[in-house]
């Protein structure tokens, strides 16, 4: 009888609405498939900290997956496997696990980094994976880059609202992003009538300005200004205020 092939799921960076739903999609095709399904707690965490001389600890790392522990995930947002930022290949001192510590080292006080890379993979190994699959934006997903080049097969799953991970045209928490933006504006839209004010939405954005411009192209926003530097906000204040009054002046002309 031959031993089922071993797939691993993770989820890194920040939350979002289809975590849970893409989670269990994943547990129920490899199911279907014949396939041993474990989940890595606490994104690139899990496999860092898991302890295979500890077994009592395990549950904290790593959890076995099947259709009966999904089977209600996707009822909320967010992923029950948790999540963090943590990057084995920079490490902080004060944040290298306990078991990896050398005792010649004050980690308290050292500002030094440490890339753990072999840590991971040693998991992996000992936990029999054949296929990971990292769900994440660009820390997330490029660190699954570098676990690829060490030979694991790896497959990524682009999640970020900011919709900026090359090679995919939708990541999983965009349209979250632009339908919930698009509520908020056109929420908004009724107090500053009614107070004939100028009501300034601010969107987070990183390196792309892709949500505030599709959301606002959605719902007919009549100024989007891209900040780059904070110089470029001088004077921007009276352009605005120029422009509402333009636009009222033609507005009760007509």
């Amino acid at each position: 009888m031959s031993i089922p092939k071993t797939l691993a799921v993770l989820t890194g960076g920040g939350d979002v609405p289809g975590l849970n739903p893409c989670i269990k999609q994943i547990v129920n095709r490899a199911v279907e498939h014949g396939w041993r399904v474990l989940g890595f707690r606490r994104g690139w965490a899990g496999p860092l900290n898991f302890n295979p001389d500890e077994p009592d600890d395990h549950g904290a790392w790593v959890t076995e997956l099947n259709n009966q522990v999904v089977r209600t995930i996707d009822r909320t947002g967010g992923t029950f496997l948790h999540t963090s930022r943590t990057q084995p290949s920079h490490v902080k001192a004060r944040d290298v696990p306990l078991i990896l510590r050398d005792p010649g080292i004050d980690y308290d006080s050292s500002t030094e980094t440490f890339d753990l890379t072999w840590k991971v993979l040693k998991t992996l190994d000992h936990l029999g994976v054949d296929v990971l699959i990292p769900i994440g934006g660009d820390d997330t997903l490029g660190y699954g880059a570098r676990i690829h080049k060490e030979g694991y097969p790896v497959v990524s799953v682009p999640k970020t609202m900011d919709n900026d991970v090359f090679g995919t045209d939708f990541c999983i928490g965009f349209s979250t992003a632009i339908t919930r933006s698009v509520d908020l504006i056109t929420a908004l839209r009724t107090p500053t009538g009614s107070h004939e004010r100028i009501a300034v939405v601010e969107h987070d954005g990183v390196l792309l300005p892709e949500i505030p411009s599709v959301a606002n192209e959605v719902s007919e926003v009549k100024k989007i200004t891209v900040v780059y530097t904070y110089s470029y906000m001088d004077g921007n204040r009276e352009r605005t205020v120029r422009d509402r009054e333009v636009f009222l002046r033609t507005r009760y002309e007509q």
